[in-house]
């Protein structure tokens, strides 16, 4: 019987699948233009030092994580270094709503590539049809599409190195032009999200093998490899553009059609809505029902499916709403600007759990490690947030909004006794 049940539970390379397979569908599909448009030439650094900031978080979540083995990954450490107070009940909520409006960046993202091909025009109705699609698979179940996600991930994967092979070979010459640090800076902070995807290993703590052993280096891993893949992209889409301006959001597609022709655009296109499909699906039923159940409750139930929204079905309904109302009043880069925003504080949060819980000897890691990774995240969370305001004030706005929309919710929730996470944090502790 423990053999079946282990059998069950995902290998070190399903849960690296799982990582990479989300964090693919986050960003080098949806956001390439816009990074383009920023940082130019200086992308593929922007993206190395992106990835080299994600190392520095992950630090702390390679720590936790082996030790604390939960599918509330994120949420899991920050109530054990700070108890059940008023901060983990906003992050629950800020977990739920980061995932809310990764789902109008996955549909847009699903549009930028699947309305071109068909040669569709409206793509707001493309948009908001997808979300509503995956909310109905709701009431048949979604397990059949979760049986194809391994393969999509494998194929999107396939496309981007097959991206990077031939436009390597099909360079005529090198170009490097400087531009201003500040636009590096900013796509760095921008892409930043596009390593997020990583967490999701937490997420699924419970349900991997050997978790003290195989988290790490999950983490790790799938981080290493997407820092390979996006660096490759980047520097291939850059030196194949003669102009950084006025670009398509299916970039891709567009470079690889020269080369390549219509199967080459076909083929990108093809990878880049599989990926985006398979990273609106895993967010849909995988991390916005773990965030909704923990904000509404403060519990998971022992035997967590995550195709399925086990017992809080308005749940989907909410989510799915949120989502189409930020697709209809926010554009891409002030989508994944607030999902950066978010994730920052999350972020920041983890490494003080981590910080504090070393100080207790409750887990392992360097204090001083930790505290210089919390002071580089800081300083880079106070400039974006500064950038934000200046430039992008209706985004700054949201950001200020939904912060303290989750602290007020949070507020009353404690005020009135409504739940508590007392009983999760023992079922922690017990493990």
């Amino acid at each position: 019987m423990k053999n079946k049940t282990k059998d069950k539970k995902l290998s070190l390379w399903e849960a690296v699948s799982l990582a990479v397979g989300t964090m693919i569908g986050a960003s080098i599909f949806t956001l390439l233009s816009t990074g383009i448009e920023i940082a130019g030439y200086y992308l593929p650094l922007s993206l190395l030092l992106s990835g080299i900031l994600a190392l520095m978080v992950a630090y702390s979540y390679s720590h936790l994580g082996k030790k604390i083995i939960s599918n509330a990954g994120p949420v899991a450490f920050i109530l054990k270094g700070f108890g059940d107070n008023i901060i983990v009940g906003v992050v629950s909520f800020l977990m739920w709503f980061v995932y809310v409006v990764s789902l109008a960046l996955f549909a847009k993202g699903f549009a930028y590539y699947f309305c071109p091909l068909l040669g569709i025009t409206s793509y707001t109705l493309v948009e908001i049809s997808i979300i509503v699609f995956f909310t109905i698979l709701n009431f048949f179940g979604s397990k059949f599409v979760g049986i194809l996600e391994k393969y999509m991930v494998a194929i999107k994967v396939g496309v981007l190195l097959f991206f990077i092979v031939v436009g390597s070979i099909t360079l005529k010459q090198i170009h490097f032009v400087q531009t201003n640090p500040s636009n590096i800076l900013l796509a760095v902070m921008m892409f930043f999200l596009s390593y997020i995807g990583f967490g999701l290993v937490t997420n699924a703590s419970e349900n991997i093998q050997n978790p003290e052993k195989n988290i790490p280096h999950a983490i790790y891993l799938s981080i290493l490899i997407l820092i390979m893949i996006y660096v490759g992209v980047a520097f291939v889409a850059v030196q194949h553009l003669n102009s950084f301006s006025n670009l398509n959001e299916n970039i891709l597609a567009e470079i690889m059609k020269p080369i390549l022709g219509e199967v080459g655009y076909l083929l990108v296109s093809i990878g880049a809505i599989l990926s985006t499909l398979s990273a609106l699906n895993a967010t849909l039923y995988g991390g916005v029902n773990i965030a909704y159940s923990l904000a509404k409750k403060g519990e998971l139930p022992k035997i967590f499916e995550r195709k399925i929204w086990f017992n809080e079905p308005e749940g989907l309904y909410i989510t799915a709403f949120l989502a189409i109302l930020f697709l209809l009043f926010f554009n891409l880069e002030a989508i994944a600007s607030i999902i950066s925003l978010v994730f920052f504080i999350i972020y920041l949060l983890v490494l003080l759990a981590h910080y504090k819980l070393i100080k207790k000897q409750q887990v392992s890691g360097n204090a001083y490690i930790v505290l210089f990774n919390l002071m580089a995240l800081i300083a880079v969370f106070v400039s974006f947030l500064y950038y934000t305001y200046l430039n992008k004030p209706k985004t700054f706005l949201t950001f200020i909004i939904v912060v303290s929309i989750a602290t007020i919710i949070e507020f009353i929730i404690k005020y009135k006794n409504i739940r508590n996470f007392k009983k999760y944090l023992s079922r922690i502790e017990k493990r």
